[in-house]
């Protein structure tokens, strides 16, 4: 039987062509690396600055932060730049500016349409190079850092996190929170962040990176112009200690308020360049990476201990941990570990298939894949070869290992690393669960659109072919959500498409979980506010596996009850997790005060009372409801001929039910009256809200509303400027929006200090009248369209983004190709649209007001 043409290219074929891929390196005269690939796929460039300098490196002020402290400071000012000047210049560019952190690193980088790249060369030489440091930010912006640190510590898996990390490491500078202690933190002088950034922040321990729509040598050009006369500086090495094999066991178990135990097993493993490096990475995903990895189906699925798992090999430096994570019900902590220990023994006796190590590679195959998808992606990857290993080349010699890894030698590395006796255990559970004697722990623009196909039956087909990448990627979607749920069972839209990716006549779950994933597919689900539906992305390789995956899922699924039990186990665990978070518990109860009995007052996940009333019987309703024909779209975005694959997927349509499709939506349009309420929580920070209504997806006001959600938001909006960065009362404030078919809702949220409160909801009101009065800035609202129409062609990158927006549309009766017309309605936005939109909207008799508080 001849192979069908969407079946001839192997894995290691689809990798070749990126290793071709020509890279251009060059060192400057003072010391500084420049690495630029051209990529001419989409008028888009990412420019990164890498600086080799982290946490680690702090000396004797190690655990004082001052790797994060400078992130911070570095776009508070400049000799020729003013702190607010700086994102206002990349954000009228259409530019994104942000920057990040590690143990080792600290990254700045912009990403913007590449005509403007060399406006993001010569902002990001400024800030990095020249910042003033200006003393009166330096105070204000460790008030900001203190307010973050008391952020992380109402945030249970960033403490978990940190306890793994100290208790793992007792020598290495890993056992210190990159952000630093609270107490160290606190000393810190302007004096000594100086210090930090002359001696650290030099051109011989820097690399720009730049990928995009760019001509090398030119980009060389502007590189040498802003940061070729920088003088190369003295660079004295860090000595980091090594850390020592663990010789015991140790141990961290917390109990605190929270509602779900984390825990986590680490074992200490050698670093990157380490010849046994790739092999723990397959190994990691072999055991942990996915619905059929070996411990999600031997811990999860078979023993029902868990209701999450994963393992990671994370080494980016000397040294690294192999860490498995699993979140649990309170009391299963002990008994899910020893299940960890009992597969691992197992696996050493029975050793592993072919078939799961081939699933693994392709998994990490199609990783390697999807860092390609955008600009930032490739930078990003490029820089940690340079900056983390030292050899551009790094990745094609670690794939080339990684392919010849075998049984044997995985079952060697669980021998030799993730023995009892070196093993770190740490976790956080409820206080009910505490000992009694235990205290309580404190290529080309895809410029083509969707075709659209309406077979006979109703159902929609659309169709984007895009050969740039070997990916391919389906989406089914729906409309339905919260409006179709019955009341006293809310979250069956969310259980209801998890378990589509389920159980089918055909197959198990696991048969399902390992058909898509041995060949390093992914079969997930989404549900939102107006759709549900699913997604399944592969190489073009395996389109017709993932057709064959999709119909069984929509027209045969089989609602078992033990899977239903065990996903509805999960997903009220993923609710109690929210729970713990103060944010998202604040956010979950505004838009419940705020919708009162309209379907929108809960997200698609429900609550737990109504997650605990439903049946399997309530899911098969709701499929024989949501899955007809007129009621659903199948976009096809990627690398695929029409010819071949487009009679398939007529095929698998035209066997939907023609039955009518589900009523649209009630119609919302506020809340019957205001409302002020305060909620008490065991916490350090207080977050505020203000909810008010807003348009839905369908209403002609989604575009004003587009640009006053990127008003009031960001580094570079006023009510940040002020409230953050003038006044220092919140370490975040800014807008956002539930947005339903017809309604939705348009608040305001901000982290802060309990005395800031009242001062902080003043500052929100008094924006808002501002806008209201028109007092917009033309230069303003130019930035913010600048920054939308950008940001609109940042997510046009990837077949999946591409493929969800165009289903969206369709369902939501909008032309599919509307992106098209994005440009021109946002910038047909008025200083007098804003206004009125404040007006109407952002009004204070329909204004719900939240505040959650320390008790």
């Amino acid at each position: 039987m001849s192979k069908s043409p969407l079946s001839k290219r192997s894995d290691s074929n689809l990798l070749d062509a990126f290793w071709k891929e020509h890279v251009d390196r060059w060192v400057l005269p003072n010391g500084l690396t420049l690495i630029v690939k051209s990529d001419r796929s989409a008028a888009l460039a990412s420019v990164q600055i890498w600086v080799k300098t982290g946490s680690i490196h702090e000396g004797d002020l190690l655990g004082a932060g001052l790797s994060h402290y400078l992130e911070h400071m570095l776009f508070k000012g400049t000799e020729k730049r003013a702190g607010r000047e700086i994102s206002a210049t990349v954000q009228a560019h259409g530019g994104y500016i942000n920057a990040y952190t590690t143990f080792d690193r600290t990254v700045y980088y912009i990403d913007l349409p590449s005509e403007h790249v060399e406006v993001a060369v010569d902002v990001l030489a400024d800030a990095v190079f020249r910042s003033t440091l200006p003393a009166e930010e330096v105070e204000r912006e460790k008030n900001v850092i203190l307010r973050e640190i008391d952020m992380g510590r109402d945030d249970p898996d960033q403490r978990l996190g940190e306890t793994l990390f100290e208790t793992a490491f007792k020598v290495h500078p890993y056992r210190l929170p990159i952000i630093g202690h609270r107490e160290i933190f606190s000393g810190v002088g302007r004096d000594e962040l100086v210090s930090y950034y002359k001696n650290r922040y030099v051109p011989n321990n820097a690399v720009v990176v730049v990928v995009g729509d760019v001509d090398p040598l030119a980009v060389r050009t502007m590189v040498e112009n802003h940061l070729g006369t920088l003088p190369r500086g003295r660079l004295a090495p860090v000595q980091v200690p090594d850390e020592s094999r663990a010789l015991a066991p140790r141990e961290d178990h917390r109990y605190e308020g929270v509602e779900l135990t984390r825990a986590g097993l680490a074992w200490q493993i050698p670093g990157l360049t380490h010849e046994d490096a790739p092999g723990l990475e397959l190994l990691a995903m072999v055991l942990g990476a996915g619905d059929s990895s070996l411990f999600w189906r031997e811990i999860r699925e078979k023993a029902r201990l868990v209701h999450s798992i994963d393992a990671t090999s994370w080494n980016p430096g000397t040294a690294g941990l192999f860490y498995v994570s699993f979140t649990c019900e309170s009391g299963k902590r002990d008994e899910a570990t020893r299940a960890v220990e009992r597969t691992l023994a197992g696996a050493v006796r029975s050793g592993f298939a072919p078939s799961q190590i081939k699933k693994a590679i392709r998994q990490l195959t199609v990783g390697e894949i999807n860092t390609r998808k955008t600009m930032s992606g490739q930078a990003s990857r490029l820089g940690a070869a340079e900056v983390v290993v030292g050899d551009l080349y790094f990745t094609r010699t670690y794939f080339e290992r990684i392919r010849r890894v075998t049984s044997a030698d995985l079952v060697r590395l669980i021998r030799t690393y993730l023995v009892a006796q070196t093993r770190t255990a740490v976790s956080i559970s409820p206080l009910a669960e505490a000992p009694a004697r235990t205290g309580t722990a404190p290529m080309r623009p895809v410029t083509k659109g969707f075709e659209e196909i309406t077979l006979p039956n109703g159902a929609r087909l659309l169709l984007q072919p895009d050969s740039r990448i070997p990916n391919l990627h389906l989406r089914m979607a729906f409309l339905g959500g919260p409006a179709l749920e019955t009341a006293g069972r809310r979250g069956a839209s969310a259980l209801f498409a998890t378990l589509l990716t389920k159980d089918t006549r055909r197959r198990s779950a696991a048969a399902v979980a390992q058909r898509i994933e041995e060949v390093g597919g992914a079969f997930g689900s989404f549900s939102g506010n107006n759709a549900l539906g699913l997604s399944l992305e592969v190489l073009p390789t395996d389109a017709i596996r993932a057709i064959e995956l999709l119909g069984d899922a929509v027209l045969t699924p089989v609602f078992n009850p033990q899977t239903f039990e065990t996903e509805r186990a999960a997903q009220l665990a993923d609710l109690q997790q929210d729970a713990d978070d103060v944010v998202t518990y604040g956010r979950k109860l505004l838009r419940r005060r705020f919708f009162g009995d309209h379907p929108l007052a809960m997200d698609s996940h429900g609550d737990p009372a109504g997650l605990s009333a439903l049946k399997p019987a309530d899911l098969k309703e709701l499929h024989r409801r949501v899955v007809v024909a007129r009621n659903t779209v199948l976009a096809v975005a990627g690398d695929f001929s029409p010819k071949d694959l487009v009679p398939r997927l007529k095929r698998l349509l035209n066997k939907l039910p023609r039955t009518a499709p589900p009523p649209a939506p009630p119609l919302f349009s506020g809340p019957p009256e205001a409302l002020e309420a305060v909620e008490l929580q065991p916490r350090e920070q207080a977050v505020v809200f203000q909810g008010f209504p807003g348009p839905g997806a369908i209403d002609t006001d989604l575009y004003v509303a587009d640009v006053a959600d990127e008003l009031f938001s960001g580094m570079a909006s006023r009510l940040f400027e002020r409230v953050r960065e003038q006044k220092g009362l919140a370490y975040f404030v800014r807008s956002s929006r539930v947005i339903g078919l017809r309604g939705g809702l348009f608040y305001f949220y901000a982290g802060t200090a309990p005395a800031h409160v009242d001062e902080v909801l003043s500052e929100i009101h008094a924006e808002i009248g501002r806008v209201a009065a028109g007092n917009v800035e033309p230069a303003e609202l130019k930035r913010c369209q600048v920054r939308l129409k950008a940001g609109k062609r940042q997510s046009m990158q990837t077949n999946a983004s591409r493929a969800m927006q165009a289903a969206l549309n369709a369902l939501y009766g909008l032309p599919v190709n509307d992106w098209k017309d994005f440009d021109q309605r946002i910038d047909a936005v008025t200083i007098d649209d804003l206004a009125r939109f404040a007006r109407s909207y952002l009004r204070p008799e329909k204004r719900v007001q939240l505040v959650v508080r320390p008790a």
